[in-house]
């Protein structure tokens, strides 16, 4: 979807989402560069018995952006996510390397769903209640929680020990 008619306000919006997300930044990594370059293996293993897994927190991020594309569009808090539960998903049954990458896939897919959303709402509308908050609040909150995963992604990474692929720890 074209920005290029969009009001000063959405446009702010989206490059918020969009840094948050994939796009360069002056804080240093997003969402999806702290998840880059990420194995199956390195993205289930998890701190200790309980805690989450780098592969739970990115199919936990998509969800959110599913619920706040959902709730921007007027289709209500209830959908069918494709996984389930929906706030932390479980992982699936085989977490190799086409699982992973599909998850991240899904990941990018919502992303790209709650960009249209945004892009598309009344700019007239972003500060009129929506639920219990606003849209805008919505907005960039989902940013702002993406901004959070990926500094916890970035610590899970370096309490592993682990490498991503072509970068050192």
């Amino acid at each position: 979807m074209s920005t290029r008619n969009a009001t000063p306000e959405i446009k702010l919006l989206l490059a918020l989402l969009d840094e948050a997300y994939d796009h360069p930044a002056w804080h240093g990594p997003n969402l999806r560069g702290a998840l880059r370059g990420l194995s199956g293996e390195q993205a289930v293993w998890r701190p200790a018995p309980g805690r989450n897994s780098i592969w739970q927190i990115a199919l936990h991020c998509a969800y959110w952006k599913y619920a706040v594309y959902r709730r921007l569009s007027g289709e209500g808090t209830r959908g069918s996510f494709p996984r389930k539960p929906s706030n932390w998903p479980a992982l699936p049954a085989r977490c190799g390397a086409a699982s992973w990458k599909g998850d991240l896939a899904l990941l990018d897919e919502q992303h790209r769903r709650l960009r249209e959303g945004v892009a598309a709402f009344p700019a007239e509308r972003l500060g009129r209640p929506l639920g219990k908050s606003t849209a805008v609040r919505l907005i960039y909150g989902i940013a702002a929680h993406d901004l959070y995963h990926a500094g916890q992604v970035r610590l899970l990474i370096k309490l592993s020990g682990g490498k991503r692929k072509g970068k050192r720890s």
